[in-house]
């Protein structure tokens, strides 16, 4: 079995306890296209750090949706899971724990890491930071006296354990006793709650009976390197741990010493898994079998169960959401309808019919929209990381898409079905990532694929069979492409590190093309389809640069780009003056080539925008799409440039 420790165990008694915890067992609504204005209805899914359920109507349930570097978004349902709507946004950094007051369950608590303990008194609305005392950003769990909730502890990076008797108005050091470590698990004595464990990183379980006034060590028999905890709520001097390598261990004297736990125990307990899925045991942990049939994926972060109907699991996936079980895990179906959370890499547009569109999402393959971005079907590959999609031009029921190991996947039946042609790419390997695919315009049959750290790659028959063509290209991590498409043999490749590099052979020949670039870290290339002679790079950090003589010499076009951190670019197709350029910090719009910038950033996730895919609508223009890491954004302009 994969290791437990570092995800989630629940038993049938009814109580839950979130984010690398032991559980004991017992959104947006969909938005119409505005005009001027990006609306997004997906795809859904998303990353699931926290589930939390409110004890007094279960149907209410809250998830914590991993969102960029900097913040995180959760959404709330009421109908146990059917719908979801975003009820706060932008929440500093991610999400470490959720917590709700058992007595008055519209007030939460968040712990985050970045941005400490944050606190909402109406049923997640609105929150507010509640840090006063509390010297580290970084909270990894939360743990409310069930006797008496304005009572929190709160498990920090370092140095421990932090305790607030006024409903984290104040926080004091509740550490005597305990390493200088991070504390990842609290758990309290629901019959005495002065009594509580602290689970550590690397020291084990420490255990308190004043109330975090001081701790003893409660490892006897228990490996340090432990990752879950869980009480029995019946019983509590009775607990699980779940060690990180060596299984579920048991104590029955308070953590007095623990032992493996063995066949015969009577309790049936759930565990979820970084790569295994869920495991069911019957017998107290002492046997356990894959409980996954439904999941999407294995790869678990949280669980959550119904403490009025414990047959009803909720587990919070990396990536996919969250899943729902109404029979003790037999099956599980995704439950994710307005969760619209996907980490969208790559946008194509069927050039024929540009209502179909393809995003390639992290971990969970590619979607389909038929209605221009208004709902979206999983077309597969599930659990593939696409970085890079391209479409064939004359025949786009035909796509390729680019992957972790070095893998470009094909279709030919508009995403139904895929294969892999990966005769003469590199052996695969996870660091080998097809970032960048483009189609010979004229002879559909030829495409190009960027491998970072492996240079560029070339196929004449379909992606069936490749050949490195790296003469001259003297760095190998590739990060874009782009084609003439009146004269297909001239290509480009943007390398982090080593600027443009231009061929004039189809590939056969590379040489640098950097005069005038400040930064040689090119992570996006665009060419203007008229005159294919105008070309502009992005530049991480260093914003756009546009070529007028074919990559010979470039200048800055930054003027009111006030984000120079660029992840990709297009152009309109009608009107190649027009250009879009993405960001870490939204979408920029020129008019004029590039000599001047403004934010079209209306309606992306705020604060933290991050946009890393752009595509054009080639018959209206004047519509654009997004991909970022909540999902794919639409936005529908009221006038041309």
């Amino acid at each position: 079995m994969k290791s437990i420790g570092a995800k989630t165990i629940a038993s049938r008694l009814g109580t839950a306890l979130v984010l690398s915890a032991l559980v004991w067992l017992g959104g947006l609504s969909r938005a119409e296209a505005g005009v001027d204005v990006w609306t997004t209805n997906g795809p859904e899914g998303g990353s699931i750090r926290a589930l939390a359920i409110d004890p007094q109507s279960p149907a209410t349930l809250y998830a914590a949706v991993q969102g960029d570097r900097v913040s995180s978004d959760l959404y709330k349902s009421t109908d146990g899971g059917s719908s979801w709507r975003a009820v706060a946004t932008g929440l500093p950094r991610n999400y470490g724990a959720l917590a709700i007051d058992p007595q008055t369950p519209r007030t939460l608590y968040a712990g985050t890491w970045g941005g400490g303990v944050f606190k909402s008194t109406d049923g997640g609305s609105s929150w507010t930071a509640v840090n006063t005392g509390l010297p580290a950003a970084c909270v990894y769990t939360l743990a409310i006296d069930p006797q008496s909730p304005t009572t929190l502890y709160a498990g920090i990076c370092s140095p421990g354990v932090f305790k607030s008797t006024d409903g984290g108005g104040n926080w004091t050091a509740a550490n005597t006793g305990l390493p200088a470590t991070s504390v990842e698990t609290i758990v309290i004595d629901p019959q005495t709650p002065t009594t509580l464990y602290a689970g550590t990183s690397y020291y084990g379980v420490f255990k308190s009976t004043d109330g975090g006034g001081s701790w003893t060590a409660a490892n006897t028999g228990l490996p340090a390197t432990y990752g879950a905890l869980v009480i029995d709520p019946q019983t509590p001097i009775t607990l699980y741990a779940g060690t990180s390598s060596q299984g579920l261990f048991k104590s029955t004297n308070g953590g007095g010493s623990w032992t493996a736990a063995n066949t015969g125990l009577p309790q049936t307990l759930y565990a979820g898994t970084w790569g295994g899925g869920v495991f069911k045991s019957t017998d107290g942990g002492g046997t356990w079998g894959a409980v996954n049939t439904g999941l999407t994926t294995t790869s678990v972060y949280t669980l959550a169960v119904d403490p009025r109907t414990p047959a009803t699991i909720y587990t919070g996936m990396s990536y996919h959401g969250v899943f729902k079980s109404t029979d003790g895990g037999a099956g599980w179906s995704a439950v994710n309808t307005g969760l619209t959370h996907s980490q969208v890499n790559a946008v194509v547009i069927d050039p024929q019919t540009p209502a179909t569109l393809y995003a390639g999402t992290t971990d969970m393959g590619v979607f389909k929209s038929t209605d221009g971005g208004g709902g979206w079907v999983n077309v597969g590959p599930i659990t593939k990381t696409i970085f890079s999609l391209a479409i064939d031009p004359r025949t786009p029921t035909t796509l390729y898409a680019g992957t972790t190991f070095g893998d470009v996947l094909r279709s030919t039946d508009a995403g139904d079905t895929w294969t892999v042609g990966n005769h003469g790419l590199p052996s695969p390997d996870y660091s080998d990532l097809i970032l960048a695919l483009i189609v010979d315009p004229q002879t559909p049959a030829t495409l190009y694929a960027g491998a970072y750290g492996r240079g560029v790659f070339k196929s004449i028959d379909g992606g069936d069979s490749w050949t490195e063509i790296n003469i001259g290209l003297a760095n190998s991590q590739v990060n874009a492409l782009a084609i003439d498409p009146q004269t297909p043999t001239i290509l480009y490749a943007g390398t982090y590190g080593g600027g443009v590099f231009k061929s004039t052979d189809g590939g056969a020949g590379w040489s640098a093309v950097n005069t005038g670039l400040s930064r040689l870290a090119v992570v996006a290339l665009a060419i203007d389809p008229q005159t294919p002679s105008t070309l502009y790079a992005g530049i991480d950090a260093g914003g756009v640069f546009k070529s007028t003589d074919g990559g010979e010499s470039w200048n800055a076009v930054n003027t009111g780009l006030t984000y120079p951190y660029v992840t990709a670019l297009a152009i309109d197709p009608q009107r190649p003056s027009t250009l879009y350029a993405a960001s870490y910090y939204g979408v920029f719009k020129s008019a004029d080539g590039g000599e001047s910038w403004s934010a079209l950033n209306t309606g992306l996730p705020n604060p933290y925008p991050y946009a890393k895919a752009l595509a054009i609508d080639p018959q209206t223009p004047t519509r654009l799409y997004a991909g970022t890491l909540a999902g794919v954004f639409d936005l529908q302009q009221t006038t041309a440039p």
